[in-house]
């Protein structure tokens, strides 16, 4: 797969690391960062899975381009 959008990529991998982070440092308690962190990576495989089917949405990957 490729990165077909890039600008809601960079959020995403923002996001999780700002919340990795804000976990690491205790400012983020446990009980609220895990919901938010999987939903970041269930955002991005249900965008993964969709592009591997072929949908027809702004996806964050898109499948490779045969030549």
């Amino acid at each position: 797969m490729t990165i077909n959008n890039l600008p809601k990529f960079v959020i995403l991998l923002v996001g999780l690391l700002c919340l990795t982070a804000l976990m690491i440092t205790n400012k983020i308690d446990m009980a609220s960062g895990v919901p938010m962190l999987t939903m970041i990576i269930g955002y991005s495989i249900g965008n993964g899975v969709n592009a591997k089917q072929g949908g027809e949405s702004s996806n964050v990957f898109s499948n490779k381009r045969k030549q």
